[in-house]
């Protein structure tokens, strides 16, 4: 067994507030120490001593205590690519070797990585739309370290980061959303350009530069300059909400007026699911987008979330491999995916979908239409 796994073995997926919606909520915070070169610029040896200075401290947070420490020189290829795909560490960070590391609490809600573009880039991740408690996580953290290391910060522009846009509190609070309903009614490019002119970004599923695949969308503040890093998160927080309901809106007015086209999306998404021999990872993710989608509907009374849930992660590349223990072609992967998802399913019944439904549905289609 590798140090990963030793890591990602058996954990529970737990639910969230508003979780069939928001997948995660996460606030992270950048920091950076005093008198030593930012990582970018760093030497070897500065990055080794910023290490050998912070890891011990870390290592003593309440909140890390029992965790798990590694230098990233001491991880394979493969295993820091599966802690990209649990949103732990950045593609970036998973790019670093001698003199960065990454400290991880036991149930993966808190994680720090060192030597990142910043010294410090610590983050706080639970399920469902917690953002108020995930601050309030990582402010006693960035509380108790500044009591125990020299942060760069000035009086005129706040915390020093290696990025001008994270100066200032070096907060940037995201959250991972669901979003089927706007998908499918074609609403989700007006929904990105309202957000993206209230100055928050929206991007795809690991971030900047990908691609919103399982119809998961990462939508994040870009303001940290100016404003306190309570009312970043209050406000972030209310835009959320704003955007669940249009989700939630958009799902009902699909049943009212499209029902035919949802159940047929969430009927091929189970057929291919419970048949294919080959998937690939973009496919299996929208599959599986629609199939959480019918268990929100009640079309899948005794399938639990939970399961679609974890199949999202542990089908993604890096992750099959880590269960395989062993490089595999993209062919062996997508093969091994399919096998995974349909024998996860083989129990599963067909969509239970009332025929009053879309009776009752489309003819109020037709009397909108009427109208």
């Amino acid at each position: 067994m590798n140090k990963i796994s030793k890591l990602i073995g058996g954990e529970e997926i737990v639910k969230g507030p508003k979780h069939h919606i928001v997948v995660s909520s996460r606030v992270r915070l950048a920091r950076n120490l005093t008198d030593v070169p930012f990582p970018g610029w760093a030497k070897k040896q500065d990055r080794l001593r910023v290490m050998e200075l912070v890891l011990p401290i870390l290592e003593q947070l309440p909140q890390l205590k029992d965790g798990w420490a590694e230098a990233l020189d001491h991880l394979t290829v493969l295993e820091k690519h599966v802690l990209v795909e649990r949103h732990l560490i950045s593609r970036e960070h998973a790019a670093k070797n001698v003199g960065s590391a990454v400290v991880i609490s036991r149930d993966q809600s808190v994680c720090i990585m060192v030597n990142e573009e910043d010294h410090l880039r610590m983050q706080s991740l639970q399920p469902g739309l917690c953002l108020r408690e995930v601050y309030g996580v990582i402010d006693e953290i960035d509380s108790n370290l500044s009591d125990h290391l020299p942060l760069a910060f000035s009086p005129k522009f706040g915390f020093l980061t290696a990025c001008p846009t994270n100066v200032g509190t070096g907060l940037r609070a995201s959250v991972m959303l669901h979003l089927p309903g706007m998908v499918l009614s074609e609403q989700i490019n007006q929904i990105i350009q309202a957000v993206n002119k209230l100055s928050y970004a929206v991007r795809g599923l690991y971030g900047e530069g990908t691609e919103a695949s399982g119809n998961l969308f990462q939508v994040s503040n870009q303001t940290t300059l100016g404003e306190k890093e309570t009312e970043i998160v209050e406000r972030f927080e209310k835009v959320i909400n704003t955007i669940i309901e249009h989700e939630e809106n958009a799902r009902l007015k699909l049943m009212e007026t499209r029902p035919q086209t949802v159940v047929d999306q969430i009927g091929r998404a189970y057929g291919i699911l419970t048949s294919s021999y080959i998937l690939n990872s973009r496919e299996a993710m929208n599959l599986l987008s629609m199939l959480i989608l019918g268990v929100d509907l009640s079309f899948f009374p005794k399938l639990p979330r939970a399961l679609l849930d974890r199949l999202f992660i542990e089908t993604q590349p890096s992750h099959l491999q880590n269960r395989q223990n062993q490089k595999l072609t993209a062919e062996e992967r997508d093969e091994l995916r399919a096998n995974i998802i349909r024998d996860a399913l083989q129990k599963t019944d067909r969509p239970k979908i009332k025929h009053e439904l879309l009776v009752r549905t489309d003819k109020g289609k037709k009397d909108q239409e009427a109208k």
